[in-house]
């Protein structure tokens, strides 16, 4: 019986290396490109340039959402000062019907005066394309950071995907507020001339947002499986104190949903303002 299940393992550990071999030999091809046949909400990539204590960022995203398949497509420019950032955000959206674990997550920058700017980690559609976890393993996609209006980024989340967000103010200091802006900014610029793949294990929504506040605070987020599974992510911040911990999680879970006034809200001008009130 033991040689039998030996020789398996001998088996199973061919086929994983030549998998391997034939994963590197298809890389060695395959190349991230700027120039597809994309789609239109992700057509145009924004850019900042950071001068001292400003960031001016040129297209971000505001998209008026009819469906998820209807919409009308806007950018704007506005320049922050970055010594007035105030506030991070964890935004945590669990995919509905896609399995335990599934989730995407991304952040927005709150500014003195009330204003809002969204950093999300996406994979850069081209036409007829969709998020597939199998097709990321295999360099389908290009990664992107979308910087957008949060009348984009969440609405088409809360009120159009009808996926449940939860909306949580992040524990930092403010210098490790501003060193995440910029840092995000700066690799947005980055995949703007410098193209990468998406991977589903190694480069993704969450391992990108780990790799952001490790490189300010070493090791602050530790390895766990929390961070693939990142409908669980919002636990892992718990347990580390980068959010709330004062309660127990669907406690929090249930304070800081905020898919009931973003629904209530969604045409008011000061959207950001009321889904946080």
């Amino acid at each position: 019986m033991l040689h039998v299940l030996f020789r398996l393992l001998r088996y199973f550990a061919l086929f994983a290396a030549l998998l391997a071999l034939v994963y590197f030999i298809f890389s060695l091809f395959v190349r991230p490109s700027l120039e597809r046949d994309w789609t239109a909400d992700q057509m145009v990539l924004a850019r900042a340039e950071i001068s001292g204590n400003t960031a001016a960022i040129k297209d971000i995203r505001n998209i008026n959402y009819h469906s998820t398949s209807d919409y009308d497509v806007a950018y704007y420019d506005k320049t922050f000062d970055i010594e007035k950032l105030e506030s991070v955000w964890f935004i945590v959206e669990p995919f509905s019907g896609h399995g335990a674990g599934a989730a995407h997550t991304f952040v927005s920058f709150g500014f003195e005066g009330g204003d809002y700017v969204a950093i999300s980690v996406e994979i850069r559609k081209e036409k007829g394309e969709s998020f597939s976890p199998v097709k990321g393993l295999l360099r389908r996609y290009e990664i992107v950071y979308v910087i957008a209006d949060e009348r984009d980024v969440v609405k088409l989340r809360s009120n159009y995907r009808k996926d449940e967000v939860f909306l949580y103010p992040a524990k930092t200091s403010k210098e490790n507020m501003k060193k995440l802006f910029v840092s995000m900014l700066l690799r947005a610029n980055k995949l703007a001339t410098e193209p990468e793949f998406y991977n589903t294990l190694t480069n993704t929504c969450t391992t990108n947002l780990v790799s952001h506040v490790n490189e300010i605070v070493p090791r602050r987020i530790p390895v766990s499986y929390k961070v693939l599974m990142p409908a669980y992510s919002d636990e892992l911040a718990q347990e580390i104190g980068l959010i709330d911990n004062a309660l127990p999680i669907a406690l929090m879970r249930a304070k800081y949903r905020i898919n009931d006034k973003a629904l209530l809200f969604a045409d008011d001008p000061l959207f950001s303002q009321k889904i946080r009130e």
